[in-house]
């Protein structure tokens, strides 16, 4: 038998992220376990079984806790994996929070389609519910940064990748080729994340090309920042913001309490209103050494921060007749808190929307940004007279030409071969000719269900 590597998903797409890796010997080993997100026909993968005999798996290594890198570890449990995960012991915190919230959403999901008949199903059922994905808690190994461990002969260890907490490249090594998974590269300039470690020699390299056709304005995002907060304390108005709960969350509440203790925005009051972003802001400040804020910052943030995590809390603040922020889920303002502000202001044109993250197409958050004149909200619908705002600037993944400088400060040479993986088809070319043309590098794309096999030329 031949050692191999096989792309089970994060190919050609910038989710579902899944490598998987058989020794000579016979050890399989999962690297990262995401679920499928976005386009119909792309979820739909999550349903098809995944061709791993599950009996035979030895274990998964996960790089980072973002779904589409993690979300699929309950359907592998759900379907009798009980083999262990290696990752970050952040990254396991963090998973036993978005896991539990993805298999809430997933039940009332299918709770909808039931109740609308909107499913081929009778009676259709979740792909995963919150209880499931609170059992496969139990699986999780943590291991430090730089902590070697082995499975079946297969040697590991992660390194720093910036990009969130507790985020990893895997470096491997299997039957003497040496093999490194990039996960999601931080920026090296990143507000909150320090900057990813350079990776060692390397005889392939599967490497994220999100941001591979784009870079990332010059411009500050604490001045645009500051400027929409002036202009709608002026208007007398209010600022929403739908924030994911993991890093975005964190980073608004440092700028705005940064800002706010430098002078250059009046000090209004600030409202966390999302229970997950609260518990995992928590985590966040058990792991200070993984990122750049220093404890007077933190000092700070709980100063002039409000965390509302009951209903009753959330609820409060619509009697509030001044200005004022509110961060809160989700960020694409799919569901969550946000959407009850978001019906009390969104027809005010005192009153600013902000959305400081990525909007997918076809979501709430991307119609409003893309100029709808009206939103759909808990099926009324309201007219946008809010002015709506997005925040550039505060992505986690480092662009095109930080992703090609971060490989020269690496050891990598020419013979690395590069896979180019995790990120949409334009930026994938994208990506692949500026890493031939600039460096050298034999950068080529990954293909879904491509097999790869180590130590052949």
């Amino acid at each position: 038998m031949k050692s191999k590597l096989v792309f089970l998903g994060g190919t050609e797409t910038v989710t579902g992220s899944k490598y998987l890796l058989e020794s000579n010997a016979g050890t399989q080993v999962l690297i990262d376990c995401g679920l499928f997100q976005g386009y119909k026909w792309l979820r739909e993968r999550n349903w098809q079984p995944l061709p791993v005999d599950l009996a035979s798996l030895d274990a998964v290594v996960l790089t980072h806790a973002h779904l589409d890198h993690s979300g699929y570890l309950p359907v592998l449990y759900k379907r009798g994996y009980r083999g262990p995960v290696y990752c970050h012991p952040a990254t396991r915190e963090l998973c036993g929070i978005l896991l539990a919230d993805s298999g809430h959403l997933q039940e009332e999901d299918a709770r909808y389609y039931a109740k609308h008949k909107l499913s081929k199903h009778a009676q259709p059922e979740p792909l995963y519910d919150r209880e499931t994905a609170q059992a496969c808690m139990e699986l999780f190994r943590p291991v430090e940064f730089e902590q070697p461990f082995e499975v079946g002969g297969i040697q590991f260890r992660l390194q720093p990748a910036g990009h969130i907490l507790g985020a990893a490249s895997v470096i491997s090594e299997c039957d003497g080729t040496r093999i490194g998974f990039s996960g999601d590269v931080g920026r090296p300039d990143d507000i909150f994340m320090p900057p990813p470690k350079p990776l060692p020699e390397l005889d392939l390299l599967l490497l994220e090309s999100t941001y591979g056709d784009r870079r990332h304005e010059a411009a500050s995002p604490f001045e645009q920042l500051a400027q929409v907060v002036r202009d709608t304390a002026k208007r007398g108005g209010v600022l929403l913001m739908p924030s994911f709960a993991v890093g975005r969350a964190q980073m608004l509440q440092y700028m705005l309490s940064e800002m706010m203790f430098r002078g250059d925005i009046p000090k209004l009051p600030i409202y966390l209103d999302s229970p997950m972003a609260i518990d995992v802001s928590e985590i966040y400040e058990r792991y200070a050494d993984l990122h750049r804020l220093q404890p007077e910052q933190y000092r700070r943030i709980s100063e002039l921060v409000t965390c509302t995590r009951s209903v009753d809390e959330s609820k409060e603040l619509a009697g509030i007749n001044y200005p004022h922020i509110i961060i809160a889920g989700s960020g694409m303002a799919t569901g969550g808190r946000i959407l009850h502000h978001l019906k009390r202001y969104v027809s005010d044109p005192r009153h600013t929307v902000l959305f400081p993250g990525y909007q997918a197409g076809g979501t709430r958050g991307d119609k409003m940004r893309g100029g709808a004149p009206s939103v759909k909200i808990h099926g009324e619908w309201l007219p946008v007279r809010a002015r709506i705002e997005t925040l550039q600037g505060l992505s986690g993944h480092a662009d095109y030409t930080q992703i090609g400088q971060w490989l020269a400060d690496s050891k990598l040479g020419k013979h690395t071969a590069i896979k180019l993986v995790h990120g949409d088809p334009v930026a994938l070319e994208a990506q692949r000719d500026y890493l031939r043309q600039h460096y050298g590098y034999a950068a080529e794309v990954a293909c879904y269900r491509q097999v790869l096999h180590l130590g052949e030329p």
